[in-house]
């Protein structure tokens, strides 16, 4: 399953205006170029046709130069020496051109690119999905209890955690959620029914909390605590499940100590 890597989206434009610049440039020293050898041919044009015709012809000559068609009209010694310079800087543009298309079809950001246009299809229709912060330990586990019943979506910081996450055929969104906002619109959170929040520091969780829900006011959201004081802060924040891990813990660890062992039967 491809990526959204948000992490890329704005170098990925930025490799656009500079992609966009070169082109620019590109198609100016074309111009250039065929001007310059009009001009030439029309100045080293002995016969006595009228302007008109000279400028045609020689437009017509450095057209055929640019595209290398091949097809020009007579020329004089001083217009072929002059013609030969002008080849000359035609392949070196050319080579110039070639190796430009090459880098941009070449360039790594142009196939992230195309995998976000693919995901933002996919997120489109995407409807009352559970997302998930993080796909650590923690996030796979819940994960795994919330497949396939539900559909998940994993947001992920980091690349090997991300790639990992693509690999069972989710879908993912690859950047901070406790710091860019659009995380959440790419993940579709306007239209999700749950949050479940699996980072492990204190500060990243209340701000995530904080900017889940003041996007959607009725999304469940579900993260852990480590204390009461904490919890509350949280549930404040938006937080409408919290689990306070080490009560949970002491209170699974009791529970098991009452619970009878059951005794095995002799053979």
């Amino acid at each position: 399953m491809p990526i959204y890597r948000l992490s890329y989206v704005r170098r990925a434009q930025q490799d656009m205006r500079v992609r966009r610049v070169q082109l620019i440039r590109l198609v100016s020293l074309f111009a250039i170029t065929l001007t310059l050898t009009a001009i030439g041919l029309v100045a080293l044009d002995p016969t006595q046709d009228p302007w008109p015709t000279k400028l045609f012809n020689a437009l017509w000559n450095a057209t055929n130069l640019v595209t290398t068609l091949g097809d020009f009209t007579a020329f004089t010694q001083a217009q072929k020496t002059f013609m030969m310079g002008a080849s000359f800087s035609i392949m070196v543009l050319g080579g110039y051109a070639i190796t430009q298309t090459i880098n941009w079809l070449t360039n790594p950001i142009v196939a992230i690119n195309r995998e976000n246009r693919q995901m933002s299809r996919n997120f489109e229709t995407l409807r009352d999905h559970v997302i998930v912060i993080g796909y650590s330990p923690l996030g796979r586990l819940v994960t795994n209890r919330l497949m396939p019943d539900q559909n998940v979506v994993i947001i992920e910081k980091l690349d090997d955690l991300a790639n990992l996450a693509s690999e069972q055929g989710l879908l993912v969104v690859q950047g901070d959620a406790g710091v860019d906002d659009e995380v959440f619109t790419r993940a579709g959170i306007d239209h999700a029914k749950a949050l479940v929040v699996t980072s492990e520091s204190p500060d990243r969780k209340l701000a995530i909390t904080l900017m889940a829900h003041a996007r959607n006011a009725n999304l469940r959201i579900a993260v852990t605590a480590e204390d009461d004081s904490r919890g509350l802060l949280l549930r404040r924040a938006g937080a409408t499940d919290i689990v306070v891990a080490d009560d949970l813990i002491a209170s699974t660890l009791v529970g098991h100590l009452f619970t009878p062992v059951p005794v095995p039967h002799a053979s």
